[in-house]
């Protein structure tokens, strides 16, 4: 409780893919880490940030800063811009050091398929699409990351976390984890079969109670009910991820609350239910360093009025619909040493100065009994009892976790009250599925011979095996103004179930509409977010360019072609006006330089060339290139160094060649002073 008390230690994980992440940490550790060791405010030594001890390879950290202190000191306040900046363009995620380890527990691979079940906001789904993107040569993996949330809104910042990676192989859906659609796909004998997922992450809705450092309401909001409401629902989550899960895969499932009828008591239902087919994995040695204890297999249970029970034999017939049986800890002795609950996972705040977490990895031995026994509908006679006149469409063979009293989840539930709840199904779904929220446009994958293919394989000169079927646009009608990439078997996905599945965001963005370009000999121009998609496929319209010449690109607006050094000016001038990739490659004898690949998109323009990079991206190769970035804070003048800059941008030209005065005031707009270090 003491720990509790005390604030949260701000954390960080260094996202985005295995090279880049490297070059993150090697500026953080040797520039701004360094530095912090020497600063003192108020006659106080800053603690340096330290590493999380079993988040591999250094990518997590801690500190106890404050984020009044951060911004005290003008060492601080770089440092603190650092982590804005670099968490806007997404390669730093304020991320709580507890939520990081359901991930790093699912061992995946780049050919899992993997279902997050309650994914909003989408810290962990972010963890989840690097691990498939390990092998940053691969454009396409063979898995993918279905992200679901019940919440409409909540799924747009999932979108806006999943984007920051361009990942063409994550999709967003918004539907009720707890009757989430089984969806169908072909398969490589070319029949339909059920997509079987080979890892679950089941991330359910909780009480929150080990989030009170950060979430001050909880300790106003708090009872002991939340948790009995929570119960059913989570069983009923829990049960349809399993349903879900192949043979041999793993689920993880995590709640940020310590409390056992939200954690044990789910586990030894599922566990119980299941007859042996799901069992607890041993996850002791997987993550060296970290501390937590084993799972309790005793605990009692507590009412709002503060009325405690043992067991389901006391509880009293008027209280049999908020207290369930599966609330309690299994009675038979032998079938509670079975089930080895000590395998959970229970992480506490005062052992390594973090939030309360649970967490148990399953792993699925055999199909569901419900599912062998009851391969269709079973039809034994049910006495359903309407609890509202809408009803939730339901998958045909979910079993139903526990009945729950009206009011818990909303309106809309039918409940079973037959002797066999568990195992029954519910009546047949709704034929139309209901959609809520905004509605999105259409996914439009392209044919092979779409009319706008042939310009744009000439103009990039694209490889044969550019998979040109996995391109998508999101309009029926007009021209298309963007065009998306997804990969192969998520195109499958897509294909099978547009009817069954609610699709809130997919694909990457690689080309864009640009008028301009027409003249040229191609419509569209490459997008920065789709190039490490694309790159490989890419064989024309491709300057190698230096340090210098990126530094030149970035820092200036249009620079002239003389500004780039001989050997990319002599690439520059062979090439025609439009879209063209800047590519650099590590020079592995100079270890001071970035020793990550980097391509940026640009613009070939009739004497002048630029960059086609957000400002937050500039910022963040900026530094990866060893050049201090510093904006200056608002309503104070510009610095000397920026003048200069802008004095340089006004040199410049526009795509077209003419002259133009708003990149001056783009510049302006972003204040930033640039030093080389």
């Amino acid at each position: 409780m003491e720990a509790m008390r005390e604030p949260l230690p701000a954390t960080i994980r260094i996202t985005g893919y295995k090279s880049h992440a490297k070059e993150i940490l090697h500026c953080l550790k040797n520039k701004y880490f360094k530095e912090i060791q020497e600063v003192e405010i108020d006659g106080q030594k800053i603690e340096a940030p330290q590493p999380l001890s079993w988040y591999p390879d250094e990518l997590a950290w801690h500190t106890n800063m404050s984020r009044k202190i951060l911004r005290k000191s003008p060492l601080l306040e770089k440092f603190h811009q650092f982590l804005v900046s670099e968490t806007e363009s997404g390669n730093i995620s304020r991320q709580e050091a507890v939520s990081m380890i359901p991930p790093l527990l699912m061992k995946i691979e780049p050919h899992h398929k993997i279902l997050d079940m309650c994914a909003a906001p989408g810290s962990k789904t972010a963890q989840l699409i690097e691990m498939l993107h390990s092998d940053m040569d691969v454009p396409f993996p063979e898995g993918f990351v279905i992200a679901n949330d019940v919440d409409n809104k909540r799924c747009y910042l999932l979108v806006h976390q999943a984007k920051r990676l361009n990942s063409p192989c994550i999709m967003v859906v918004n539907h009720d984890a707890s009757c989430i659609p089984r969806l169908q796909i072909d398969t490589e004998d070319g029949h339909k079969g059920t997509l079987f997922y080979d890892r679950i992450l089941c991330d359910v809705p909780c009480s929150g109670d080990g989030t009170m450092r950060k979430n001050i309401d909880v300790w106003k909001k708090w009872t002991t009910s939340n948790s009995l409401h929570l119960h059913g629902l989570q069983i009923r989550i829990a049960v349809r991820g399993v349903e879900q899960l192949a043979v041999g895969g793993r689920m993880v499932y995590s709640t940020c609350s310590l409390n056992p009828i939200e954690d044990e008591a789910v586990i030894a239902t599922l566990l119980e239910k299941s007859e042996g087919a799901l069992e607890l994995a041993d996850a002791s040695a997987d993550l060296p360093g970290l501390k937590w204890m084993p799972g309790v297999t005793k605990w009692k249970l507590m009412t709002k009025e503060g009325q405690w029970y043992k067991d389901w034999s006391e509880v009293p017939a008027n209280r049999h619909t908020q207290i369930r049986p599966t609330m309690f800890p299994p009675t038979d002795t032998e079938k509670l040493a079975n089930m080895k609950l000590e395998r959970c996972m229970r992480i506490l705040p005062h052992h390594q100065n973090t939030g309360g977490f649970f967490v148990a990895v399953l792993v699925k031995k055999a199909p569901m009994p419900w599912n062998r026994r009851f391969p269709k509908v079973h039809t034994h006679v049910h006495a359903w009892k309407e609890q509202s006149s809408s009803s939730v469409p339901q998958p045909e063979d979910s079993p139903v976790g526990t009945p729950l009293p009206e009011t818990e989840v909303g309106g809309g539930r039918e409940e079973c009250v037959c002797s066999d709840s568990v195992l029954c199904s519910r009546p047949p779904p709704n034929k139309k599925m209901k959609r809520h929220g905004f509605k999105e446009d259409p996914f439009v994958f392209l044919t092979e011979d779409d009319p706008v293919f042939p310009p744009i394989e000439s103009f990039y000169d694209l490889s044969p095996d550019f998979p040109k079927i996995n391109v998508l646009t999101r309009t029926h009608e007009g021209k298309k103004r963007h065009l998306y990439m997804v990969s192969k078997e998520l195109r499958n996905v897509m294909l099978n179930n547009s009817e069954r599945m609610k699709v809130i965001n997919t694909g990457v963005k690689v080309w864009s509409r640009n008028s301009d370009g027409e003249e040229f000999g191609c419509a569209f121009r490459l997008a920065q977010e789709g190039i490490y998609t694309l790159f490989p496929y890419i064989r024309s319209r491709m300057i190698t360019v230096s340090v210098e010449d990126i530094k030149i690109l970035l820092t200036q607006e249009n620079p002239y072609l003389s500004k780039l050094e001989e050997d990319a000016h002599q690439q520059a001038k062979k090439i025609g006006m439009g879209s063209i990739v800047l590519k650099f490659r590590p020079d592995n004898s100079n270890p001071d330089g970035p020793q990550c690949p980097i391509e940026l998109c640009g613009w070939r323009g009739k004497t002048s060339i630029r960059a086609f990079v957000p400002r937050n991206e500039r910022f963040h190769y900026l530094r990866m290139l060893g050049v201090e970035v510093f904006r200056d804070k608002q309503g104070q003048g510009p610095r000397e160094e920026e003048k200069e800059v802008k004095e340089e941008v006004g040199e410049g030209e526009t795509e077209n060649g003419n002259k133009d005065g708003s990149a001056k005031q783009e510049l302006k707009e972003v204040k930033i002073e640039v030093t080389s270090t």
